[in-house]
């Protein structure tokens, strides 16, 4: 699996945002990755150092389509610390 596939997109919240401005990123992975990978990916792609990585699987909600019941797909989430004083300046113009 390449790095580039590991990583999907990053999370989109107030609370995500809100934790960038203390070198916390948050980002949707794929459910088959493991930290080791995690931190790999988020390390060659940004070009950062990660110390610390939690992740966490986020079960799909229930949706209606119509008369429809369906559900969406199941994810992960992985929170990621990075060193004191680096960021990721490709994600900072988003907040």
């Amino acid at each position: 699996m390449s790095h580039y596939d590991i990583i999907k997109q990053p999370v989109v919240s107030e609370k995500a945002y809100a934790g960038m401005e203390r070198g916390v990123y948050a980002f949707w992975v794929d459910p088959k990755a493991t930290k080791t990978e995690i931190k790999a990916a988020i390390q060659q792609v940004f070009g950062v150092t990660v110390t610390g990585i939690s992740t966490m699987n986020v079960p799909g909600k229930r949706k209606r389509v119509g008369r429809f019941m369906g559900q969406r797909a199941d994810r992960k989430k992985a929170i990621v610390r990075l060193a004191e004083g680096q960021t990721i300046s490709a994600l900072e113009g988003q907040a």
